[in-house]
């Protein structure tokens, strides 16, 4: 059992839970063919964190609850309503509903009551012993947001008007506005600080609200990627809004895979992000200070559309990590002060992410943390290690030139591959003596490298200053200890002679092997500051050094006595005349 984790930075993603395809296998297949699943790894890899994560065919939105004991989650085929309790790490409860979920919100602090919009323009109210009512709208609604101070729920729809729905009073309430030329509102969001209704609309603007005065205090234009479009698709424009916690922070995520980043003091943003694939930005999550003790705790921003999840700082931008599944996605879920994340997608398991660096694992489930680097799956080397490549000439010369076509040998850009078991075997029985060239090789360089250590010996000198003293003396030396160890054996071989035996004669380079070793260790303690002192360095450019050594080459003495000659000249004056 292992984890899949990716590091495409410096911080590791983990997949806990969820396949990489959009369809599993079947549990009635599962059981069919449970001794053939033995032998499938990613079947038997499989770790259920939670148990029945999962839907029949995809999953929509998905929500942590106020307390953070439950996520509640809906999705299809059919459409259902799933809640999942983490203390038991199972499914609480399922339920099935008659229309697909288009979005939801929880208003308790638990499960117990939760409100949702369906795809046929009805809202569903669940309590905790199932559908408590139902209510339709006049359009089709795209989302949901209640405001907790007064009990109102705000729907944004395909149209120009946003519903008030009060759940004290039980009544609809006059709609808001929003202008003859909006033609649907996309997203909306409440702040949590002043209560300031944000409103994303599909003409790429969005519009601030006073709740209290319930009138419009400001219109927003956002700039589009492509310069001097004008008209606007469905579901175009504005496709993400999110406040931040300190109640000035404006996260906005347009249809072209751009997120913005606003202070409302100033109309001016403050950090365009782009997705990198253009498509709308579906989710955005403020991350504010999770990390663990002992590092930073920057504000970052996860926006995701349907390929990837993004997560990077406000404060340049900084890409920090991301996620990026190969099933679309359609919600994602952020367990507060964890590095947990939950991902709805078009699979049929719901996938979750878990990165450490972070934040740590939620209470619930605190062992991941234990486990995360343990099971963590090991780096993949590469494909290739079993193949080698060779060329068509290396091919003709293996003698496999008749394997050109067939599975064996797969060709691949200029050369071909081939398995390594085979190329070793047809190598050796091409060459059959090719270990025996190596192998005779390799002791041919050993005895010329012992060779060589033992007839230049004084190349080893340690000297740092009269390297040339050094070696006469030691050449002086090793000649003294030749002769001495030559006349021994003379002496040897003459009183041998007169006993009557026989000894064979020793060749210079055991004669030298011979040498004791303290004929080689030439230099005496008490003048090895002559080979180390600068100061002792012997000047062989002077007059004297040259008389003192007549045998030198014609060269150098050309070379010292103009040297002479130039000091001389400055001693005496310019050269020349006859009488000098």
């Amino acid at each position: 059992m292992v984890l899949k984790s990716t590091s495409a930075t410096n911080h590791t993603v983990y997949q806990i839970s969820g396949t990489n395809t959009s369809r599993a296998l079947p549990d009635w297949v599962a059981r069919k063919r449970k001794r053939e699943l033995r032998n499938d790894l990613e079947y038997s890899s499989r770790i259920e964190l939670l148990q029945d994560f999962e839907f029949s065919e995809a999953s929509n939105k998905i929500k942590i609850s106020q307390d953070g004991n439950y996520a509640m989650a809906t999705g299809t085929y059919k459409p259902q309503i799933h809640v999942y309790d983490f203390a038991d790490l199972s499914l609480k409860f399922s339920r099935h509903t008659d229309s697909e979920n288009v979005d939801f919100v929880i208003l308790s602090e638990d499960w117990t009551k939760s409100v949702h919009l369906q795809n046929d323009r009805s809202i569903e109210f669940q309590a905790q012993g199932g559908i408590h009512t139902r209510t339709r709208i006049p359009k089709f609604g795209r989302a949901l947001a209640y405001r907790y101070t007064n009990c109102d729920l705000y729907v944004g729809a395909s149209g120009n008007e946003i519903y008030r729905l009060n759940l004290e009073q039980g009544r609809f309430m006059n709609p808001l506005d929003l202008g003859a030329d909006v033609t649907a509102c996309n997203c909306l969001d409440i702040n949590p600080i002043h209560e300031l209704l944000a409103f994303g609309l599909e003409n790429n603007t969005v519009q601030f609200w006073d709740p209290r005065s319930r009138s419009r205090l400001l219109e927003l234009q956002m700039d589009s990627l492509q310069p001097g479009k004008r008209s606007w698709r469905v579901g175009e424009g504005i496709t993400a809004l999110k406040f931040n916690t300190d109640g000035l922070s404006l996260a906005v995520g347009t249809s072209e895979g751009e997120t913005i980043l606003y202070d409302l003091r100033s109309s001016h943003p403050l950090l365009r992000k782009e997705q990198g694939y253009g498509l709308p930005v579906n989710n955005l999550i403020w991350l504010n200070g999770t990390e663990r003790e002992g590092t930073d705790r920057r504000t970052r921003v996860l926006s995701a559309d349907k390929k990837i999840a993004k997560i990077w700082d406000v404060e340049g931008g900084k890409p920090f990590t991301s996620f990026e599944p190969s099933v679309d996605i359609n919600d994602v879920a952020y367990i507060p002060d964890t590095g947990m994340f939950f991902l709805a997608n078009e699979g049929m398991p719901m996938h979750t992410y878990f990165i450490p660096s972070l934040g740590p694992a939620p209470s619930w489930c605190s062992f991941i943390e234990n486990v995360t680097e343990e099971l963590e799956e090991a780096p993949v080397t590469s494909v290739y290690d079993n193949y080698k490549f060779v060329t068509r000439k290396e091919l003709a010369a293996l003698g496999l030139g008749h394997l050109l076509g067939t599975n064996v040998v797969r060709s691949y850009m200029h050369g071909y591959f081939i398995d390594m078991r085979l190329y070793e075997q047809a190598k050796l029985i091409s060459n059959p003596f090719a270990y025996e060239e190596h192998r005779e090789r390799e002791v041919r360089k050993k005895i010329e490298k012992e060779r060589e250590s033992r007839i230049r010996s004084s190349s080893k000198l340690n000297v740092k200053v009269n390297k040339s003293l050094a070696e006469k003396l030691a050449k002086a030396a090793e000649k003294k200890a030749k002769k001495a160890v030559r006349e021994a054996r003379m002496r040897a071989k003459a009183q041998k002679a007169a006993e009557g035996e026989e000894e064979e004669e020793d060749s210079d380079a055991d004669v030298q092997d011979k040498t004791p070793s303290e004929n080689k260790n030439f230099l005496d303690d008490r003048f090895k500051t002559v080979f180390e002192d600068p100061e002792f360095q012997v000047d062989e450019t002077t007059v004297e050094f040259q008389q003192l050594n007549p045998t030198r080459s014609a060269t150098s003495i050309s070379n010292s006595r103009f040297t002479s000659m130039s000091d001389d000249e400055e001693l005496y004056g310019a050269a020349g005349s006859d009488e000098e």
